[in-house]
């Protein structure tokens, strides 16, 4: 009796740790080796004799990669966000899709606080200072920052990486307000926060900072009117999407200097083109969207990624499902 062939499954790219060894073992796996995404056509291409999909935020699956790939079965993100992925089309077509949550959580707080760290006191720019061969003596008035400790900080979502960044704001001795869909009286308790509107947590902030899921609900939800009741001199810090954030907005509120600076780990677009004013802000602090990128997080994510992919080739449901109603 002839073996039925193992499922085919295509990698978008090359992932940290052990895990495609892992997936190698069962599977006949094919792997993006390029540095930069998959062109859109290799996407389809490999797609359409695909039972399984890993991708990354820079793949998008929609309707029409859907309607090629008759075979798919799973698409399992590297990722928390699935903004890249059309759940509902893959529902209809019974595609299971898996993303990782909690391994990131508070790796990505981390480097939040070290973005309002790092921007509140002008690290970059001082480094760049002394590379520069500029430092010629002790001087009282050079890189003046703002102090982190005692001032208040406003998050904009309270889920776990938000709360994970409260947190560490109260080590600060921070005032810590936010805005969330729901009230969060536990979080409240442990960790006084207050549970504020929107045009409270503008008006009073001297630190934002983003911990939204893109949807259509956050998109541009912090746009020119919310920038412009932002209280003078605010920083803002981006780990969540960029779209998040009214771009063009923003860079108007740092050019006039209404805004004393942004630490943006997102963007939009991503990456950020070479002649986007946020690259020629002295006031502004990128990241290659690298919140996460921890030696052991990034593993983590592969595995669970993996986890996800074998489960729904078993026909069983994914540990981390984004519509587990294909599992009843």
């Amino acid at each position: 009796m002839q073996r039925p062939k193992p499922p085919r499954v295509f990698v978008t790219r090359q992932l940290p740790g052990e895990a495609l060894a892992r997936l190698g073992a069962f599977t006949t796996l094919r792997v993006w080796e390029q540095p930069l995404p998959p062109p859109r056509e290799v996407l389809l291409a490999e797609a359409r004799e695909a039972d399984g999909l890993i991708t990354l935020l820079t793949d998008r699956v929609d309707e029409p990669l859907l309607a090629e790939a008759p075979h798919l079965r799973v698409v399992s993100n590297v990722a928390v966000g699935y903004d890249n992925i059309d759940v509902a089309a893959c529902t209809a077509r019974r595609v299971a899709v898996g993303n990782t949550p909690g391994v990131l959580t508070e790796t990505t707080a981390d480097f939040a606080f070290a973005l309002l760290l790092g921007l509140a006191r002008r690290v970059v720019e001082a480094d760049a200072y002394v590379r520069a061969g500029r430092w010629k003596t002790w001087d009282p008035s050079l890189l003046l920052g703002v102090d982190v400790h005692g001032a208040t900080l406003g998050l904009v979502g309270l889920g776990a990486i938000g709360a994970a960044v409260a947190r560490r704001a109260r080590g600060f001795g921070m005032r810590v307000l936010y805005v969330n869909r729901r009230a969060k009286p536990e979080l409240e308790s442990e960790l006084g926060l207050e549970r504020v509107d929107k045009a409270t947590l503008m008006a009073e902030s001297d630190f934002v900072s983003l911990h939204v899921a893109l949807c259509d609900e956050t998109r541009h939800w912090l746009g020119r009117e919310e920038l412009a009741t932002m209280k003078p001199g605010a920083l803002l810090v981006n780990t969540a999407r960029g779209p998040v954030v009214d771009q063009a907005a923003l860079e108007e509120a740092l050019a006039s200097g209404h805004l004393g600076g942004a630490a943006l780990d997102v963007t939009d677009p991503e990456p950020l083109s070479a002649d986007s004013l946020l690259s020629k802000l002295p006031n502004v602090l990128l990241a290659p969207h690298i919140a996460s990128a921890s030696h052991s997080t990034r593993g983590r994510m592969a595995s669970m990624a993996v986890d996800n992919l074998l489960a729904a080739l078993e026909g069983r449901k994914p540990p981390h499902c984004v519509n587990p109603e294909l599992f009843p």
